[in-house]
């Protein structure tokens, strides 16, 4: 039993020895062909070749965090009716009108993000649905 066990891992404590065996190489390679010298932008940040200006503390806009949101969201949803699709013969009707419910729901939290102003960009207070329609009656 002992010898079998020995046989199935010898591969893998190979495999792992290799693998360190990689890293030092390059981590000794890097540090022997490495730049020695130091300049004055060796330790600025550097974004793909881009210098940069200012400071890093700048006030990011909520919208991109809701845009983030959002695609999470709608990008899970998509996982869900892909998972539907492959599944369409099996699940019949009852499969059909569940996906057409959740469909509905899904256009209709869209039909809300968009009257609530979720999906506006730019300077504006954030109004609800009812406060859109008290204006539109005052109109």
């Amino acid at each position: 039993m002992t010898n079998a066990y020995a046989t199935e891992i010898w591969p893998l404590a190979i495999y792992f020895l290799m693998v360190i065996l990689l890293v030092i190489t390059m981590l000794v390679l890097s540090w022997l062909l490495g730049q020695r010298r130091r300049e004055a932008a060796t330790n600025d940040p550097f974004e793909s070749g881009i210098v940069s200006v200012g400071g890093s503390q700048i006030r990011i806009s909520v919208e991109f965090y809701l845009v983030a949101i959002f695609f999470v969201i709608f990008d899970l949803e998509t996982v869900f009716i892909f998972a539907w699709a492959i599944a369409f013969f099996e699940l019949g009707w009852q499969g059909y009108l569940s996906m057409v419910v959740f469909i509905a729901i899904l256009g209709l939290a869209l039909i809300y993000e968009w009257r609530s102003g979720a999906l506006d960009w730019g300077n504006k207070t954030r109004t609800g649905l009812n406060d859109t329609k008290k204006s539109a009656e005052m109109k």
